[in-house]
């Protein structure tokens, strides 16, 4: 099913060709209109392509409403200012399509789909627990990949985990001088944390520590046998710890390629990059310098010491990729801190002739009011803990609201609510402005939160539960008819489901499908207060309850695009 600006876009392709012939045009253009009294959709084609048509806009506006072909969609254009045109869309039309919600797949003019869109986030370091500064990354990250699958592309999810470095060093010689084998079977990856931190603290006082870190290290890079398996035993518990917390998030990914998955490929990169004279020695080691107008700093890709860094890395990832999968976009999410490291590969891949689309899709910082979280400060809040804060605080609204409800579903929806609550107290912002971090704020229940849709869902899902108790079943082939305003304006409000998820997408703005499901329920209970929907005659009824059903369709979608799931009861 095509779009509806798409279907109205095609009958302005026709009219003009059919007034103008076929004279190069520029793309019409139909956007929702932005207030009812100016139709459902506008355009602003006559005043785009006065120039090329040779006329006044208002005059080729008037050209195209009069000699509009023939078809089943558009009612009346009306022309408004200097050439602007009002469509407004035929009840009949709008009826038919809302009841087509979710049953036809939307198809996009002009998008290609081919190829796989691989999308880079998560990524936290192996061997420290995740906390509330992993939150965006990872749940932005996951909206993106539901948001390019529901638009039909095929998307491959990559967790670039921090498995290779100097703190592996640090972590042998701490684990083979502190470890506590019970608490480490207990809890791995926070026994891995303690004696991290208690290297740290011994180095002050030992500084030869470090040299032994370090030699632990050369040891693991040449492969040495035993210092390779713990290296391993380190990445697979600290992945079945994060696994456990995604599965309980209802995040996953296609491919967990971390730093060490592309260290044989790195030698080659600088040897390429020094080869196309692209990156030059200075000072012993190899570095990139560009172009005094594009602002950029020098980028090391290889040490004196001929050690490895991120950007060497980066720039082998996206070879890999090129080499390895038919790519139409790469997508990285990450925070504001590391735009100039993208701007850098990215433009090093560009000078290598790489013709690879890439898209840094950066958010601002989740800090306390006082400042950014630190470890050393000892402020970081596990994700683990916020999500059991959250399941607490929704525990006790459900405690009290539905006591009599067993305490496997109690547990149930507090899960639910609570996970919800956190991602789109997230999610609903705008990604590149900064989240200041306050509990109450954060799992909030009320207003523009996901509680608040999901219990609008929950509520339809109630009245069709009721219509069917009465003898009075949902019907899917039912004629949706609009009797009253509100009606009209909620089914016009569902068919911009499409469109409003192409947006988020192209621009990684979850928060457009926030404000878009919190208008539908705006307009779902303007619906709900003035048209009553089961204490009515047959017609009128199975109309209704087939818009509220459609109704809770989108709000699930919408939800389930966030990575929000949604209760059938509340």
């Amino acid at each position: 099913m095509l779009t509806i600006e798409n279907q109205i876009a095609e009958i302005f392709n026709k009219t003009v060709k059919a007034i103008y012939g076929d004279k190069e045009t520029k793309n019409i253009e139909i956007t929702v209109a932005t207030n009812e009294k100016f139709g459902d959709y506008q355009t602003n084609f006559a005043m785009m392509n006065s120039k090329i048509l040779g006329g006044n806009p208002r005059a080729i506006a008037e050209n195209i409403v009069a000699n509009l072909i023939e078809n089943n969609i558009i009612e009346k254009l009306e022309i408004a200012g200097p050439g602007f045109i009002n469509i407004f869309l035929k009840d009949e039309f709008l009826a038919e399509t809302v009841k087509k919600i979710m049953k036809e797949k939307y198809e996009f003019l002009g998008l290609n789909t081919d190829g796989e869109v691989i999308i880079d986030y998560s990524s936290p370091n192996i061997a420290k627990r995740m906390h509330i500064g992993h939150l965006r990354s990872t749940i932005i990250g996951d909206s993106i990949k539901r948001m390019y699958k529901f638009l039909g592309y095929n998307v491959v999810a990559d967790n670039h985990i921090g498995d290779w470095g100097t703190q592996f060093g640090k972590l042998i010689v701490g684990y083979r001088k502190w470890l506590n084998q019970d608490a480490y079977k207990a809890n791995p990856i926070e026994e891995l944390e303690r004696v991290y931190v208690e290297f740290t603290k011994a180095s002050e006082d030992e500084p030869q520590l470090e040299d032994q870190a370090r030699e632990e290290l050369k040891k693991l890079q040449d492969g040495d046998e035993e210092n390779y398996r713990l290296w391993q035993e380190f990445i697979k518990v600290s992945l079945d710890e994060y696994n456990k917390l995604y599965g309980r998030m209802d995040i996953s990914f296609d491919t967990y390629y971390g730093e060490s998955f592309y260290h044989n490929i790195m030698p080659g990169v600088v040897e390429e990059l020094t080869s196309k004279e692209i990156a030059v020695e200075d000072q012993g080691a190899k570095v990139v310098f560009f172009p005094e107008e594009e602002k950029l700093h020098p980028c090391i890709i290889q040490k004196k010491d001929g050690a490895f860094l991120y950007a060497t890395s980066d720039i082998a990832t996206v070879k890999y990729r090129r080499e390895n999968y038919n790519v139409n976009k790469l997508i990285y999410v990450t925070d504001e801190r590391q735009q100039d490291h993208f701007r850098q590969f990215f433009r090093i891949t560009d000078m290598l002739g790489w013709n690879v689309e890439k898209q840094h899709v950066w958010f601002g910082i989740m800090r306390f009011a006082d400042g950014v979280f630190s470890t050393r400060k000892g402020n970081v809040i596990r994700l683990e803990e916020l999500i059991e804060e959250g399941k607490r605080r929704a525990l006790e609204i459900v405690q009290e609201k539905n006591s009599d409800l067993s305490d496997e579903e109690k547990n149930n929806i507090a899960e639910v609510v609570a996970l919800g609550a956190i991602k789109y107290a997230d999610l609903s912002q705008n990604r590149q402005s900064p989240i200041i971090f306050e509990w109450d704020k954060i799992l909030s229940f009320e207003g523009n939160t996901a509680p608040y849709l999901q219990y609008s869902y929950a509520r339809i899902k109630s009245i069709l539960r009721r219509g069917e108790a009465e003898g009075k079943p949902l019907n899917e082939n039912a004629t949706i008819i609009f009797n009253d305003k509100a009606e009209r304006n909620l089914a016009a409000q569902l068919l911009q489901l499409p469109t409003v998820v192409l947006k988020a997408a192209e621009s990684c703005r979850p928060n457009l499908i926030a404000d878009y499901l919190f208008e539908v329920s705006k307009k779902f209970n303007s619906f709900y207060n003035s048209c009553p929907i089961l204490n009515q005659e047959d017609e009128v009824l199975y109309s209704r309850e087939l818009l509220a059903s459609k109704t809770a369709e989108v709000l699930k979608t919408g939800l389930g695009l966030l990575g929000i799931k949604t209760l059938e009861r509340m």
